[in-house]
């Protein structure tokens, strides 16, 4: 028996062994897809948004560039940045990535987030992760939340309407469920609040009494979680919360001073002990962005796969 069945073993096990050796040198060639994730008040099809995909992809040619979007319109997209529930944002975006043909079937994505864009790509590598991200960048994002609203423009009414509903309401269910920026609202003086009513950050930042392990599991997966702080940030207040920085009045305390770094509530001390948690600052105000420190950024984190990276980030072997 083993004579008249070795040739056709042999011939199916070199058959695969080719297969994995092709697998492994695409794997290693080709780029990793990229998930892009917009701001308040900005659309996946703004000139600006596809001026980054092509820049990542200037970076990494070849590289295949997905734009979240939570309404097929432009117009619709940059209403959800105002209106909606961001955990069923969240979870939509998980069902969106988890069933896209390339990236689902991808070895894992690179991720950029843009100011509040930032915070949800974080949440969906808390709850889903699925496909699974390698690294994640994010810009002036507000990681520990904000005490205070943006500023509209004069004739922005989509904006003026929703800043006019969250002054004074911020903590009522109607409002947590339905005004984008009161679902990262954290203001440091008025915690019990805070904790009691917040949809959503209080959640991935694992706040509450009962944590979620999952949270810090994914996290301390990832190669790189990149935070930029704008130095000169006035939309974002404090600027610091792109550090998970923790400002109260003329108070503040630095992420590696806070419970949620020492206790370790979302992986971030696990990541840092592995030299993935980078703090960096770029100039300017609020989404001020050069092509030279996207590019420059795109090319150091991003790219192509190599297959030992997200194995030997198992949490186990921290």
């Amino acid at each position: 028996m083993r004579h008249l069945r070795t040739l056709p073993l042999l011939a199916a096990l070199a058959t695969t062994a080719a297969s994995a050796s092709n697998l492994d040198s695409d794997t290693v060639d080709t780029p990793l897809p990229v998930v892009i994730w917009h701001g308040l008040g900005d659309t996946f099809a703004a000139p600006g948004m596809q001026q980054v995909g092509e820049l990542v992809q200037a970076a990494h040619p070849g590289a295949f560039v997905y734009f979240v979007q939570l309404d097929s319109s432009a117009d619709g997209d940059r209403r959800a940045t105002f209106y909606g529930n961001v955990t069923e944002q969240v979870a939509q975006v998980c069902a969106d990535l988890a069933a896209h043909p390339i990236l689902s079937t991808a070895p894992a994505i690179d991720a950029v987030g843009f100011s509040q864009g930032g915070q949800f790509l974080r949440a969906y590598v808390e709850r889903c992760n699925a496909p699974p991200v390698r690294s994640l960048v994010t810009f002036g994002s507000q990681h520990n939340g904000i005490v205070d609203y943006r500023t509209c423009a004069a004739l922005d009414w989509l904006c003026r309407g929703a800043m006019a509903l969250l002054h004074g309401n911020t903590w009522t269910s109607f409002v947590q469920s339905r005004l984008v920026p009161a679902q990262y609202f954290r203001d440091p003086a008025d915690l019990d609040s805070y904790l009691a009513h917040s949809n959503f950050l209080a959640d991935i930042n694992n706040e509450r009494p009962l944590k979620n392990e999952t949270y810090a599991r994914h996290i301390a997966a990832l190669d790189h979680l990149v935070m930029y702080m704008f130095e000169d940030d006035t939309t974002v207040v404090p600027k610091e919360t792109a550090w998970f920085e923790d400002v109260n009045g003329a108070e503040s305390t630095p992420l590696r001073a806070r419970k949620l770094y020492q206790e370790d509530w979302i992986g971030l001390r696990a990541l840092d002990r592995k030299g993935g948690l980078v703090f960096r600052t770029t100039p300017g105000d609020h989404m001020q962005l050069t092509d030279e420190i996207l590019s420059d950024v795109f090319t150091e984190f991003f790219g192509p796969y190599k297959a030992s990276s997200t194995e030997s980030n198992a949490v186990g072997e921290l």
